[in-house]
C-alpha cells in the first residue's frame, strides 16, 4: 500500500472555502494566502466563542514553515497543520455559520 503525500495543494483543496468563509475572502489559492485567512479567521472563531482556535494558530506556523521548507520537512510541517485542521475546520465552520444565521 503506498502512502498518499499530503500537498499543500491538497491542503488548499480541502480547507480554503471554510477558511475563507470566516476570513470573509474569497477562497486561498496558495499557501501563503491560507496562512493569512486563517490568521484572520481564528479570532473571529475565539470571539464567536467557538473553542479550536488555538489549534488553528498552531496549524498557521506549521504552514508558514512549511512554506518555507523543502523536502521532507515541508511534507513533515504540512502533515502537521493537517492534523490540526482535520478534526476541527469543518466543524468550527459550521458552528460559526449558524451562530451567524447562515
Amino acid at each position: 500500500m503506498t502512502a498518499t503525500v499530503l500537498t499543500a495543494e491538497t491542503l488548499i483543496r480541502r480547507y480554503a472555502d471554510d477558511i475563507a468563509y470566516v476570513a470573509q475572502e474569497p477562497p486561498a489559492t496558495d499557501l501563503a494566502a491560507l496562512i493569512s485567512q486563517l490568521d484572520t479567521a481564528a479570532p473571529r472563531y475565539e470571539a464567536a466563542g467557538i473553542t479550536g482556535h488555538e489549534d488553528l494558530e498552531t496549524a498557521s506556523l506549521h504552514l508558514d514553515e512549511a512554506l518555507r521548507a523543502t523536502g521532507t520537512d515541508r511534507d513533515v510541517f504540512l502533515t502537521r497543520a493537517h492534523e490540526l485542521l482535520r478534526p476541527l475546520v469543518g466543524d468550527m465552520t459550521q458552528e460559526y455559520r449558524a451562530a451567524a444565521g447562515d
